[in-house]
Parts: C-alpha cells; structure tokens; sequence
C-alpha cells in the first residue's frame, strides 16, 4: 500500500502538536486530515481506508475512547493509534482491548510515531485482504444447490457418508455425487480444504451447531423450510 494512497486522520485538540504532526505526515508522504474534537472527525463522513487515526486521549467533549466506542458502533475499521500526554495504564490497557494499534506517550519521537503508523497501516491492509477473502468464499457457497449445503456442513464436521446418507435419507451413491459436486463448485481438491474454507468462515467452532453452521452459508444458498425434495 503506497502512502500517498492512506489518509491519516489526526484528531488532537492541541493545536501546536496537530499542525506540526500534520505537516510532518504530509512531508513523509500520507494524506492527512485534522480534525480538534472528536465531533468533528464524526462529521467529517468519516470513511473506512486505507487509512489509520491519530487520536488524542483527553479532548473537550468526546474523549478519545470514547470516540474509540462510537467508532465501532458504527462499523468504523480504520485502525486507532492512540497518543497522549497523560497516558495511565487502565485507559492503555482498555484500548488495546477494543483494538486499538498502539498507545504512544508524548511527546514521542518521529520514528515511533512512524512505526506505529506503517503498522496501523499494514493491519488495515491485512484485514481488508481477510474480509475479500471471506467475501470470496461467500460467494463460491451461493453456487451449492440446498441439497449440497447440507452435504457440505456434515462433510466437514468429519460425518462419513454411510452416517450423512442416513441423516439425509439418500443413498451413499448420491452423497459421493454431491460430493464431487460440492469439490468442483468450490474450487478445492480434497475434504481437508474443505473444511479449512468451514473454518475460515468460522463453523467449526467448538459448540457450533448445524442450525448456526446453516446461518452461515449465503442465503440464497441454504435449504428452505419449505423445501421437501428428497434426492435418491
């Protein structure tokens, strides 16, 4: 990801930091935006990446964490580097649960500054390769037919095919055939990929039952309640 792509957002009511980090992001390469309060980022149409924020912990109005906390409500995924001259450990500690970058203490050097950034950005990056990828797979699950759904989940929960054919109610000739069908339509080669993409998705988790492993896959690709047929 190139720098003139990012946009750094500082959010930081000391004017004499703000500019001056400012104008040294600019120098570096990155777009950047300054915003005094936390108001005034919300207001700006505050628009996922690439990109990271510089947020100031202590601010009139809406404190750092707090906007950390309005962010996520809204779905925000730009990463957050906190940086402050009153950091404690409590308020550290409680951002880099909800997943904030770093949480830097000024004043801090332009290495630092630097590094927590590229790396605010890197996971910005990483994150929106992972959610294509997830997309991806989504997509390739709305080829599979009902019938291939429920063949599928039971698949990767290790079920054999004589125990699905029971459980279906179909044959194991015609569990092999949906099988192979399921293989082909989602692009892999063996039941171990198969079950990486389950895993991917997050349906093999530990307690997951079939009823939320069926939730999972697309919509247009699960059984309806509606949907009696019986394959032979």
């Amino acid at each position: 990801m190139t720098k003139g792509a990012s946009t750094v957002h500082v959010v930081d009511d000391d004017p004499s930091f703000r500019l001056a980090t400012g104008e040294l992001l600019g120098v570096c390469g990155y777009n950047v935006l300054l915003h005094e309060t936390a108001k005034q980022l919300l207001e700006a149409s505050l628009m996922d990446g690439p990109g990271c924020i510089l947020l100031d912990v202590k601010m009139p109005g809406l404190s750092g964490p707090q906007l950390q906390d309005r962010l996520s409500q809204r779905g925000c995924k730009l990463p957050i580097v906190f940086i402050s001259a009153h950091g404690d450990i409590p308020t550290t500690v409680r951002a880099m649960k909800l997943g904030a970058e770093d949480f830097l203490t000024k004043p801090v050097c332009k290495e630092k500054l630097l590094a927590a950034i590229e790396s605010a950005l890197g996971r910005y990056e990483t994150m929106q390769q992972h959610e294509k990828q997830i997309s991806d797979l989504r997509s390739l699950l709305t080829q599979l037919t009902p019938r291939e759904c429920e063949v599928f989940v039971l698949l990767v929960r290790g079920k054999p095919h004589k125990q699905i054919a029971y459980e279906l109610d179909i044959s194991e000739r015609t569990v092999k055939l949906h099988r192979h069908q399921v293989v082909q339509k989602l692009k892999v080669r063996s039941l171990a990929e198969l079950a990486v993409i389950a895993d991917r998705l997050g349906m093999l988790v530990p307690g997951c039952d079939d009823a939320k492993r069926m939730k999972d896959i697309p919509t247009k690709a699960r059984p309806r309640a509606s949907d009696t047929i019986r394959y032979s």
